[in-house]
């Protein structure tokens, strides 16, 4: 027999709000709700998407949020506090004994509060691990390693992982730096990665792809999506640099956040004819986007491996392109690249083996990497993760002596 505890799911970024984290916590709700009661704690203002409602679907409840610029590093650690406030007391007014509380690392003070919360009122806690923090503000530069500041996150996050009763990784890496922490077990572990938002098959590059049109080199290499503190935006417009004599080879831009700030500014002062840049590409135009570059660059700074995992990656492999991939090799995204051959891994801070490694794949005559990619993004399958996802729940609602283990 099923337990009646209900599933309470916390998170700032929920529709509509359009970031891939959002869309993440939302097909994770659903899939959820379709077996139990769930209720979602969200900071995204605004009304639902038709899909978000109706029976069967989540109860959305709506937390008063300010969502500040990412530059506005003061501001935004205020307004991410008081989130995390307003979330700690409407999890205390929510949350009854046997209840379970899904959340996610975004902002970073949320699953202290949701674990505070769920110790208190006797419910259960599991955490997506999409950053690690205070590594990523550590690996941004933004922290010292041995600050008071990261020495305080650290011990915070030794008694957060102490109450949770599950985290949940979304790359293989990420258990090594876990496991670091005195809080954490091995057994509270579980890997359950991202997947493809669309569907894995071959899209031919086609001359009358709008976002091709004007341009005229044949060979485009492609960034998309936001470039917070953890990505290299100087890596990408360097290596744009060494090849702006090379005619064939053009770089399409799109994307928000500071790393694209950082390249816009670079490109006003450089003006380089080998640089377009295109808006926010929305949902609906994503796909035609995606399939209009030839190669796509994923730029990591050094130290990622553990820390944070792109989950644009698997809508690249789905749309059959091959990857450049700054990183160290035993991130997660490296390992699937250079397990599967679908593309190229460079060490951080290199842009001329960036250059060189566009220039291979320039030249490559593997047309075999195409199939190659669309059969990995297969196998990032949606329904399989969150098929995973709801196992989880089940386990933290109907094994209590589990659950209750630290």
């Amino acid at each position: 027999m099923q337990s009646q505890g209900k599933i309470v799911v916390a998170s700032q970024h929920y529709p509509p709000d359009p970031s891939t984290t959002a869309a993440i916590m939302a097909e994770i709700a659903c899939r959820i709700a379709g077996d139990r009661e769930v209720v979602v704690l969200s900071g995204s203002p605004g009304a639902l998407p038709a899909s978000q409602i109706g029976p069967g679907k989540p109860r959305v409840v709506a937390v008063k949020n300010r969502i500040t610029g990412k530059a506005a590093l003061v501001r935004r650690g205020a307004s991410e506090l008081l989130f995390a406030a307003r979330i700690f007391l409407a999890l205390i007014r929510e949350l009854k004994r046997g209840d379970v509380v899904l959340t996610v690392t975004a902002p970073f003070m949320l699953p202290y509060a949701v674990a505070a919360a769920a110790r208190l009122k006797g419910a259960r806690s599991a955490l997506v691990m999409h950053d690690l923090f205070p590594d990523v503000l550590v690996m941004a530069g933004i922290l010292k390693p041995c600050s008071i500041v990261t020495r305080t996150m650290r011990a915070a996050n030794s008694l957060m992982f102490r109450a949770l009763n599950a985290v949940i990784t979304i790359g293989r890496d990420a258990e090594r730096p876990l496991l670091s922490y005195s809080g954490m077990r091995r057994n509270k572990i579980r890997f359950i990665p991202n997947w493809a938002t669309l569907t894995p098959a071959p899209r031919p590059i086609t001359s009358d792809n709008p976002f091709r049109q004007a341009i005229p080199a044949r060979f485009i290499v492609g960034l998309s999506g936001n470039l917070g503190f953890t990505h290299d935006p100087e890596i990408v417009f360097e290596a744009a640099r060494l090849l702006k004599d090379e005619p064939d080879i053009h770089f399409l831009l799109s994307g928000w956040g500071i790393g694209f700030e950082r390249l816009k500014q670079l490109q006003a002062e450089a003006n380089l004819a080998n640089v377009s840049f295109v808006g926010r590409v929305e949902d609906a135009e994503l796909e035609a986007f995606l399939a209009s570059a030839n190669l796509w660059i994923i730029p990591y700074r050094k130290d990622v491996a553990g820390v944070s995992v792109p989950s644009r990656f698997y809508n690249l492999l789905a749309v059959g392109r091959p990857v450049v991939l700054v990183s160290e090799p035993e991130a997660e995204a490296a390992l699937t690249v250079v397990e599967n051959g679908l593309g190229w891994v460079v060490s951080p801070g290199r842009a001329d083996r960036l250059a060189e490694a566009i220039r291979a794949a320039f030249r490559s005559d593997d047309g075999e990497m195409t199939a190659r990619a669309v059969r990995a993004a297969a196998r990032f399958d949606r329904v399989t993760a969150l098929n995973a996802y709801a196992a989880l729940i089940d386990e933290l609602l109907d094994n209590p002596e589990l659950a209750e283990k630290r």
